[in-house]
């Protein structure tokens, strides 16, 4: 699928429109098409004004009920696949503040219980010692103190034992050398004592295992529980919510996890990697 990201926001609101024209052509009330559903009338009335995006299944249960014809049926499908994608382009946040942002992710890890982090490129700021979370902001101009203190402030829900987190990382984004020897080796002894705390798994993918892989991972993507996938580009972030995305991501994630090396065995690897950092700044 393609898309252009400003029309996003007006692909909602004709999804709504659409799916209110289809329900009236059927000649049948809210009520009505809610019990054929399985929905609420409030759960209707919000999905026709706008209010609330219905998930793909949503849609085809309505579009089944009402009879749609096969080419209006696709359309619409095509409106809603849409209407669950975001785009969220870096400029945007630059303009309104990265700390903006890390509110925005703090409020989504708030109702997230389950966490899947695949790192092909870059340590996360989860995981981030302070002078990895400066260095990695080191690019943007202006004063970064408030986006570093709230991106190390979200690092507290690692503590809390009603999520679980898996946190997969190539080698090589755990050994670019994005700080100073020094911090390099400061934030593999972070990882190692990340990986001790009982709600999370912190699994490498070494180089020597990258091979019977058919396909290569491109980007960073977060899987929140079952509702939604972000995958970050250099240039922003693609959130998914369609239910086919999400599971397709959660597919490729468990693929690669199969691949990845935890407990002892990992925390031997990134103590070997923490050493070589050490020799390298003598």
């Amino acid at each position: 699928m393609t898309f252009e990201p400003e029309s996003l926001g007006q692909s909602r609101s004709d999804l709504a429109e659409a799916t209110r024209s289809e329900r009236k052509r059927a000649g049948f009330t809210q009520t009505r098409l809610a019990r054929l559903c399985r929905m609420s009338q409030t759960k209707i009335s919000n999905i026709e004004s706008g209010k609330l995006t219905p998930t793909i299944v949503d849609v085809e249960l309505i579009l089944e009920a009402v009879g749609a014809d096969s080419p209006v049926a696709a359309n619409i499908l095509s409106l809603a696949r849409t209407a669950n994608t975001e785009w969220q382009d870096h400029w945007s946040s630059r303009r309104r503040g990265l700390d903006k942002k890390q509110n925005e992710l703090a409020r989504l890890e708030a109702v997230t219980t389950e966490f899947r982090f695949f790192l092909p490129t870059m340590i996360t700021g989860l995981l981030a010692t302070p002078d990895y979370v400066r260095a990695s902001l080191a690019r943007n101009t202006g004063d970064m103190s408030k986006t570093v203190a709230k991106k190390l402030e979200r690092q507290q829900i690692l503590m809390d034992p009603s999520k679980y987190f898996t946190f997969l990382l190539t080698e090589q984004a755990v050994r670019w050398p994005l700080a100073s020897p020094i911090a390099m080796a400061m934030q593999l002894d972070r990882l190692a004592s990340v990986s001790r705390i009982p709600n999370v798994r912190l699994g490498v993918i070494p180089l020597g295992m990258v091979g019977p892989i058919v396909e290569t991972p491109l980007s960073v993507f977060t899987v929140y529980d079952r509702r939604l996938v972000q995958v970050e580009t250099h240039t922003g972030a693609l959130v998914l919510r369609d239910q086919r995305d999400v599971t397709e991501y959660r597919d490729d994630f468990e693929r690669y996890e199969s691949y990845a090396i935890f407990g002892d065995e990992c925390r031997e690897l990134l103590s070997e990697w923490a050493m070589i950092f050490t020799r390298q700044r003598k």
